[in-house]
């Protein structure tokens, strides 16, 4: 492809997993089977949330999740989709989901003996669809603790986000795009609807060395601690950007997840402004595991927590923590 007399290569994700496979001497592509199997299903999810206001996949279903969380239809859809694809890769022995209360075992065929157990909230901010904002998906993925060919325990799935083999996200929007890193290095890749393929469209992934916008949700202002009040009346010389779900203004912008009071799941956003695709956030998306903020470090973003949140191991497959992460100096 050439664009005003220069040339293009487009890379696709499959490529660049096979590209990036050759980069670790004892792969054997159990793992980037698995990326491609979740690419499969970020696209299946797609197609299904362009259309959502003309098909029956609005509105609640009735239940509610492991947040305490009403469920909504499309979160249904995007869990069945992506555990669908999962369990079809054969390299998955396991998933724990935001929108299960307990943990699914493939306990089944090739499965079984995966040596990888999979996290995910599958539709964060599914609410906001229905006023066209934009959801994502955040995943998390391990290496399985218990013996290959047994069924998956807990234990496999509570690990500290230090033995992380991957993280990312994919934002639906105006644009579809999957964001993921396996420790070396932070890469973004675009939806192109004419091919149906995720290509590269940013490449090595930096936080900035500095920032000047935050972003909150001032309406919990009461409830956030006074340090953090302190910082927000520092920062007030500047203007505010909102964002309602986690992944997104961490997408935009890098920056701060700190929930003031975890129990009663208010969550705060502190982030500085960014310009360009080498400045843009790849933070970790979810400190509460399963997706721990150990995403930003291959961005070169520093983060850290009340108990540093990266190397703690979880209690529960829901555990949460404050966290803080996003450029070197604010």
């Amino acid at each position: 492809m050439s664009i005003h007399g220069r040339s293009y290569r487009v890379i696709t994700l499959n490529e660049f997993i096979i590209e990036r496979q050759a980069d670790f001497l004892h792969a054997k592509g159990e793992l980037s089977r698995l990326l491609h199997h979740l690419g499969v299903a970020a696209k299946i999810v797609n197609k299904k949330i362009n259309k959502a206001g003309l098909v029956d996949i609005l509105g609640r279903a009735g239940d509610v999740n492991v947040q305490g969380e009403e469920v909504q239809k499309l979160d249904v859809f995007a869990n069945e989709q992506f555990i669908a694809a999962l369990r079809a890769s054969g390299e998955c022995c396991g998933i724990a989901s935001e929108e299960d209360q307990t943990i699914t075992v493939f306990d089944e065929g090739l499965s079984r003996d995966g040596r990888y157990v999979f996290c995910m909230d599958p539709l964060d901010g599914s609410s906001n669809i229905e006023v066209n904002v934009s959801v994502g998906t955040i995943f998390s993925i391990y290496r399985r603790r218990s013996e290959p060919g047994t069924p998956a325990q807990l234990e496999d799935f509570l690990q500290p986000g230090t033995a992380q083999v991957a993280a990312g996200y994919v934002i639906y929007g105006s644009s579809t795009m999957l964001v993921y890193t396996t420790g070396n290095g932070v890469n973004g890749f675009t939806l192109d609807p004419s091919i149906g393929e995720f290509c590269l469209s940013h490449p090595d992934i930096k936080t900035p060395t500095s920032g000047r916008i935050y972003s909150l949700n001032e309406g919990n202002h009461v409830h956030f601690p006074e340090g953090v009040k302190a910082y927000i009346r520092h920062c007030q010389k500047d203007d505010p950007a909102t964002g309602p779900s986690l992944h997104l203004p961490l997408h935009r912008l890098p920056g701060l997840r700190f929930p003031p009071q975890p129990a009663q799941g208010r969550d705060l956003h502190l982030s500085p402004h960014w310009r360009g695709a080498q400045g843009q956030a790849a933070s970790g998306l979810r400190v509460q595991p399963p997706s721990p903020s150990w995403q930003s470090r291959p961005a070169a973003g520093p983060a850290t927590g009340l108990a540093a949140s990266w190397s703690a191991s979880p209690w529960t497959c829901m555990s949460g923590c404050r966290s803080l992460w996003g450029p070197g100096t604010w």
